[in-house]
């Protein structure tokens, strides 16, 4: 079992307040967020919910550093989002796997540990090897991205998402692209690697169904430009099964957040 130790966390693990974002589209101006305020405790599994082109990735992509608001502000573990990058404590799992197809799997999962020699500053680090274990891929470190599944390749890349030990987790719809079985089985996978590392989890879906299964709570976002809506707790404890998704209690669930998308 791989458990984050030492990371001195603030109870709240990330803060948006205010944050609004509005891009230049040709001269005209496109508000993509409007006064986005919340906050995630630690080691919460978080959910936002939202129809396609609302502003979830870009929410995502804000408190990543990959784009700055153009108004409010962000905190990360008490720092800036830019702040939070450079320490690596945050990991980011794309819709699609960005693997390099000329490396094995483990050495995809090893490589943001040779940018900058983070791995030689932090040798006490998760090994990859035993991150492809803990998502399910021993006995493929040596193999190429394609001769992966897509969903093997998702699980490489939440292995390289945790190689820098970080104590935050951003997804952007990782298993969206994937059919519903594989889909299943990798929320299953992604509920136990969050069970084994307590990583604080900021995960963006358009399913309804996924959100209420993997979440504590759901963040409900209004078509573009996004606002939120709703703030949704599940009330359903861990550990979590298959058979829960045809309870009384998850079909409450996914009806009041599909209210919540409707109005």
């Amino acid at each position: 079992m791989i458990v984050s130790e030492g990371h001195s966390e603030p109870a709240v693990s990330i803060a948006l307040r205010g944050v609004s974002m509005t891009f230049d589209r040709g001269g005209e101006p496109l508000e993509v967020l409007r006064h986005v305020t919340l906050e995630i405790r630690r080691g919460e599994f978080v959910s936002l919910l939202g129809p396609s082109g609302c502003g979830k990735s870009t929410l995502l992509r804000a408190v990543a550093d990959i784009l700055s608001p153009t108004e409010g502000t962000i905190e990360v573990l008490g720092r800036s989002p830019g702040g939070a990058r450079r320490d690596r404590a945050l990991g980011m799992v794309f819709q699609q796997p960005v693997l390099l197809p000329w490396l094995s799997v483990e050495d995809n999962v090893a490589l943001p540990l040779r940018i900058g020699g983070w791995g030689k500053r932090h040798p006490s680090g998760p090994a990859p090897a035993a991150l492809l274990a803990l998502v399910g891929l021993q006995g493929f470190e040596r193999v190429r991205p394609a001769q992966l599944s897509g969903g093997m390749q998702q699980r490489a890349a939440i292995a390289r998402a945790l190689v820098s030990d970080p104590p935050i987790l951003l997804m952007d719809e990782p298993f969206g692209a994937l059919d519903a079985i594989t889909r299943d089985r990798l929320n299953e996978e992604l509920l136990r690697i969050w069970t084994e590392t307590r990583r604080t989890i900021l995960f963006v879906t358009h399913s309804i169904p996924e959100a209420v299964y993997l979440s504590s709570r759901v963040v409900v976002l209004s078509p573009r430009p996004a606002e939120i809506r709703r703030v949704v707790e599940v009330g359903m404890g861990y550990p979590r099964h298959p058979r829960m998704r045809d309870t009384g209690e998850f079909t409450r669930v996914t009806a009041a957040l599909r209210e919540a998308l409707e109005h």
